[in-house]
């Protein structure tokens, strides 16, 4: 039987000392409190989307009370869900062959079948987290399913994408397992929008063809050669640093990473995004070992991200700590202006063919002789 479709049981109970423990001391509150829900606690149920690129196994835990709503890809004219289909392998495929590849929001009709799903599982109240409205119509879709749900729902606009986004989902379910009510759970996951991800793709035109930057901005890292690290900030996709190199780009991506979890303290938690490049991102996970507490996750870029990103994108999600400000554009790199050449010397008119050379002066020099100023007397004993 599939785990989603098994009723919900009571959770277990949570260690104080573990993750959800250091999370409730960070927002002051006694780790001790929901350890124990009482027997046939039925939590709030949480739902969300592929995009949030929550890791398989950890889903699979928490089947009972989530449910993640896929969304679909499409190659060409074939429809592809993520879950269900092998959507990675169709859309690499796709994407090598030069298909139009596309994306689109989940269909309200499937947000409500999750929403009934856990209301026929005894769920009284559902939180509904879902990728930047910005980016995706997603939540648009949770909002009209919402109003035929028969259990009240809340929708949330994390704002982000990514593990940005599945970090803030994932402390939702694990702080709903504890019994932590939906207005505080609401708080949680709004704060979704002060965990940052930064990405570095190999060309910008599969973002431009997809609307998600301008053409002029895929133009100019084409022609100028600049592989850009991208941001995202107020739920839409920014430049935050220009770099002309490979390399550089990635040794960038570690600083900025490493940078920011050493400004959230040692809460912090990162994960590193792949597509198709496994060996690079596990490199960069080596690189970012110990930037925190928590082991640096490896996980695939769910494949509606991958469709617009393209093949070879690395990103790097963060959360957790004290969340520094949003992340804005830097100052790209620049190549050092050359000084200035000095400018040449006048060269000398050449005299007119046919005038005699003037004669020498009378004080035997060969240049002008000094002005006298208006008005002043010459030197007695002078002729």
């Amino acid at each position: 039987m599939d785990p989603s479709q098994l009723p919900i049981q009571p959770s277990r109970p949570t260690r104080a000392g573990g993750w959800m423990g250091r999370l409730w001391r960070q927002r002051g509150t006694d780790p001790t409190r929901l350890t124990s829900p009482p027997r046939g606690f039925v939590p709030v149920g949480v739902v969300s989307d592929s995009a949030a690129a929550l890791p398989e196994a950890w889903t699979r835990e928490h089947a009972h009370f989530l449910r993640v709503v896929p969304m679909p890809v499409m190659v060409d004219d074939q429809i592809f869900s993520e879950g269900t289909d092998d959507v990675p392998t169709e859309l690499a495929l796709g994407l090598a062959m030069g298909k139009a590849v596309r994306t689109s929001r989940p269909a309200p009709g499937q947000m409500l079948r999750a929403y009934q799903e856990l209301a026929e599982a005894g769920v009284k109240e559902i939180i509904s987290i879902h990728l930047s409205s910005v980016l995706s119509g997603t939540v648009d879709a949770a909002r009209l399913a919402a109003q035929s749900s028969p259990v009240p729902v809340i929708v949330v606009d994390s704002h982000t994408v990514a593990l940005a986004q599945g970090f803030a989902v994932m402390d939702v379910v694990e702080l709903a397992a504890a019994g932590a009510p939906l207005g505080e759970l609401e708080a949680v996951a709004k704060s979704a929008a002060e965990n940052h991800v930064y990405f570095a793709v190999p060309s910008l035109e599969q973002l431009r063809r997809g609307g998600r930057i301008g053409t002029l901005a895929s133009v100019l890292g084409t022609l100028l050669n600049v592989k850009p690290i991208l941001s995202v900030r107020d739920g839409q996709i920014v430049a935050h640093e220009k770099v002309r190199t490979h390399s550089r780009t990635l040794a960038r991506l570690v600083t900025i990473a490493r940078d920011e979890a050493a400004a959230r303290g040692p809460a912090a938690r990162l994960a590193v995004h792949y597509f198709g490049n496994q060996d690079a991102a596990e490199e960069i996970v080596q690189e970012l070992a110990g930037a925190s507490l928590f082991e640096v996750l490896a996980v695939p870029v769910p494949a509606v991200l991958g469709a617009h990103t393209g093949v070879g994108v690395l990103a790097v999600a963060i959360s957790g700590g004290i969340a520094p400000p949003a992340p804005g554009p830097t100052r790209h790199e620049s190549k050092p202006r050359p000084e200035p050449k000095p400018k040449p010397e006048p060269k000398a008119k050449p005299e007119p063919k046919g005038r005699r050379a003037a004669a020498p002066s009378s004080q035997g020099t060969k240049g002008p002789a000094t002005p006298v100023e208006p008005g002043a007397h010459e030197v007695p004993g002078t002729k």
